[in-house]
């Protein structure tokens, strides 16, 4: 038995604005039945005492401490900008 009919499968084409031919919806019914299938045999694991997780690795803080350090001095910063003034960086006006 279908789960899922080719009537289904245009209703959400549809819905996503996606023209699809009768021969295209077949194929798209086809594979969400093969894809639903290999869902279900998931029920079949058995999962006692299987403690739930989020990450199949345990997971820890990989970033650094957070901690200040000296930045570049303004001179250095300026340097590298197109334009300046008064030891500020001068962008084109937005307005």
């Amino acid at each position: 038995m279908s789960r899922i009919s080719k009537e289904q499968v245009k209703h959400v084409a549809h819905l996503a604005r996606l023209a699809i031919t009768e021969e295209e919806a077949e194929t798209f019914r086809n594979q969400l039945e093969d894809i639903i299938t290999a869902a279900e045999q998931l029920n079949e694991v058995d999962t006692e005492g299987v403690v739930p997780t989020t990450h199949v690795l345990q997971m820890h803080n990989v970033l650094r401490e957070d901690k200040p350090e000296k930045g570049l001095e303004v001179k250095e910063v300026l340097k590298n900008a197109p334009d300046h003034e008064d030891g500020q960086i001068r962008v084109p006006s937005v307005f």
